[in-house]
């Protein structure tokens, strides 16, 4: 199953075909198709990976500095309503007349770097303090916390009509500088993604409870 999940996940991040130079800032058809398909692949992924965990492996930990799996499902469901609403945010600022230039390459720049992961969490950045997982959250509250969010923002972005990249927010870290609607929105499944790999590596790692 891991080995066929993380092949799904590769399929998921392969090069888009590249859209005509857009002037109003509007999703086109092909970014709306491919962020929905993101969205999709990604909750299946990562329901597929958690669902039928057992309560002794949601709390096992490869190492008392490693998140367990439940801990990064935690993280990914905070973490996803911290992005969307940056993504609502956004869209509440007046449109930046420098848009354009200011995120230019940075959907792609996130398609990159936001799936990858090194092995064992090691260079990887600390997620902020009000998303990291403390909050002990259930297998059941994850499910449903993340079921209901998911469906809100597909919603939302299957309907988003706004000039999306015409409204750019900062991202905490300067590494990303300048990012707009629409890449906070398509960050939402790229960072399950990358998520979704560390619970495999914390499945794949020896003494990992077989039920």
């Amino acid at each position: 199953m891991h080995r066929a999940l993380l092949f799904s996940l590769s399929l998921l991040l392969a090069p888009a075909t590249a859209a005509a130079t857009d002037t109003d800032g509007k999703l086109t058809d092909a970014e709306r198709a491919e962020l929905l398909e993101l969205l999709d692949s990604s909750a299946r992924d990562l329901l597929a990976l958690i669902e039928n965990a057992s309560d002794e492996q949601w709390r096992w930990k490869p190492a008392p500095e490693r998140w367990s799996i439940g801990e990064c499902a935690e993280h990914i469901v905070l973490s996803e309503r911290l992005l969307y609403g940056t993504a609502l945010q956004a869209l509440e600022t007046p449109v930046d007349p420098e848009w354009a230039t200011k995120t230019q390459g940075k959907t792609e720049f996130l398609k990159r770097v936001m799936p990858n992961r090194n092995p064992g969490g090691a260079g990887g950045a600390r997620a902020p303090q009000e998303i990291e997982p403390v909050h002990g959250l259930t297998r059941d509250e994850v499910l449903r916390r993340f079921n209901e969010s998911r469906a809100e923002i597909r919603s939302f972005a299957e309907n988003l009509d706004a000039p999306a990249k015409q409204h750019v927010v900062a991202h905490p870290f300067p590494a990303f500088g300048s990012l707009n609607a629409y890449d906070w929105l398509i960050y939402v499944p790229l960072h399950t993604v990358r998520h979704s790999r560390q619970i495999v590596e914390v499945q794949q790692t020896a003494g990992y409870p077989t039920r």
